[in-house]
């Protein structure tokens, strides 16, 4: 049996690319190795994302009719349940290159906050100014399938050691299902995301309609296995 923990880069690919920014992420997980080449791993990764400086504007003047209106931020991020067999080309060194295909449950999440003050204290005499999500049109989650595929390469300890640093880089596709709703390009009028006041003919709470678009990006980590 095996375990895994490590972290590093998370870079969004393809059309993914247009509307995030590379940011960071982690995994945990564990498996089995059958044998010397052969093993099968059981994974959880969290992937988070920022926003591309134009996505923040389109968003901002749907809700606020600002591009830069009252603080407006945002980011995203990614949390999976993957499958993944892994095929290792042992060596006689401290090195071995691995390749791995996986599979499994994708969870996608937008968040878009605007600052709100909060009380610091039980009694309320201490007030901060926090970026908190703005209502129910500010948050957006989708569910996938998604598959993953990559290498990776592993450097043992000692001679004698079972804990293993490791590297590796892999390509993520989620295959999420496109929704309708409103974006700055068939809105009419401002504010737009305001309940009640969607703009044009559209009459739904969709703000962000890319959330629920195909994902693409390369999570880049970096842990130990044992």
């Amino acid at each position: 049996y095996f375990f895994l923990g490590g972290g590093g880069l998370t870079l969004p690919v393809g059309d993914t690319h247009f509307y995030e920014t590379p940011s960071y992420g982690f995994q945990i997980g564990g498996g089995r190795n059958f044998n010397k080449n052969v093993g099968v791993g059981l994974q959880f990764d969290y992937d988070h994302f920022g926003l591309q400086g134009a996505t923040i504007a389109n968003e901002s003047l749907l809700y606020t009719g600002a591009t830069n209106g009252q603080g407006f931020d945002g980011n995203n991020h990614v949390w999976s349940f993957t499958i993944n067999p892994t095929y290792t080309l042992a060596t006689q060194g401290s090195a071995d290159l691995y390749l791995v295909v996986g599979g499994g449950f994708y969870h996608k999440v937008t968040n878009f906050t605007l600052p709100q003050q909060e009380c610091a204290d039980y009694y309320c005499q201490y007030v901060i100014t926090v970026n908190s999500t703005c209502g129910a049109i500010c948050h957006y989650s989708s569910n996938a399938v998604g598959v993953n595929g990559g290498f990776g390469l592993t450097w043992k300890f000692s001679k004698f050691s079972n804990q293993r640093f490791y590297m590796e880089a892999r390509y993520v596709f989620v295959d999420n299902s496109p929704r309708t709703g409103l974006t700055v390009a068939d809105s009419t009028s401002p504010p737009y995301g305001t309940p009640g006041n969607p703009g044009g003919t559209y009459t739904g709470y969709d703000v962000y309609p890319a959330n629920s678009h195909r994902t693409t990006y390369i999570p880049v980590k970096f842990g130990i296995r044992f």
